[in-house]
């Protein structure tokens, strides 16, 4: 097998992402998935998230996420679902199956499971975790990377979206319309009674960019500090892990109409 010299990881590293390796994943992985790696840091190189699709994200799976998929199944980073079973005297009496949406296999050497939490509800981490764990105890997989925004994107969201906001000029409704967005009616009414309140009333841009964060990307949310709060408690151990988190860099400023999707006020991948 081919061992690759460069890291790419810490290449990705340098410009902003967030890495950390647990239980030897360092020394497996470019020990003995050393072009896989090479792969996986090829996908995440080459992101790019119109700030448009961070606004229009909704009840659906995001473009960027797709898009993420997408290069990693063309790689072979294909989705699996890992079927457990105990046989007692050669009767089966309990299986169990572990989806996993990207696995990579190298015959005779070993298998790496990833998972993307883009924005999903924080109670993911934990599953994506426990299956891990339990994968690599029984032997179906070597290491387990989970990739989720990063802290620099998660602590940035804000500014992001009141630049957004500003060249948009976003003052009203109407102008939020013009721009492709269109606030529940209970988001609107919330954006409005902080607006329009007779003491201290705020900005309508200030309103709605706060109103849009806590809804969309708010602190019960999967990001690298929830990610952290999970490892540092032991969830997962001892399986090893790569733990990546997407920086604010590679979000772009664009000017395309928001394409907003159908939601339920809920957070998603």
């Amino acid at each position: 097998m081919t061992r690759l010299a460069v890291d790419p990881i810490s290449a990705l590293e340098e410009r902003g992402f967030d890495i950390q390796y647990l239980s030897h994943a360092k020394s497996i992985l470019f020990g003995e998935f050393g072009e896989q790696v090479h792969e996986l840091a090829a996908v995440l190189s080459a992101l790019s998230l119109p700030m448009t699709e961070i606004i229009g994200s909704g009840g659906g799976e995001t473009k960027f996420t797709q898009r993420t998929r997408k290069s990693l199944d063309a790689r072979g980073w294909k989705k699996h679902n890992f079927v457990v079973a105990k046989s007692i005297d050669g009767l089966e009496r309990e299986a169990t199956s572990h989806e996993v949406d990207h696995v990579r296999t190298v015959p005779g050497v070993g298998t790496i499971g990833c998972e993307i939490e883009w924005n999903n509800k924080d109670p993911f981490f934990d599953r994506d975790l426990e299956n891990f764990k339990r994968l690599h105890a029984d032997g179906a997989i070597s290491v387990g990377i989970i990739i989720t925004r990063g802290s620099s994107l998660q602590s940035k969201m804000m500014e992001l979206v009141r630049r957004f906001a500003s060249e948009r000029n976003i003052v009203n409704f109407a102008w939020l319309a013009a721009a492709g967005v269109e606030p529940t009616p209970k988001q609107r009414a919330h954006i409005s009674d902080r607006a329009n309140r007779a003491k201290d009333p705020i900005d309508f841009a200030e309103a709605w960019t706060s109103n849009f964060v806590s809804n969309k990307f708010g602190a019960a949310t999967t990001h690298w500090e929830k990610l952290q709060a999970r490892v540092s408690r032991g969830v997962g151990n001892p399986c090893p892990l790569l733990l990546i988190g997407i920086p604010a860099s590679i979000v772009v400023f664009d000017n395309a109409t928001v394409e907003q999707l159908d939601e339920e006020n809920s957070p998603s991948e």
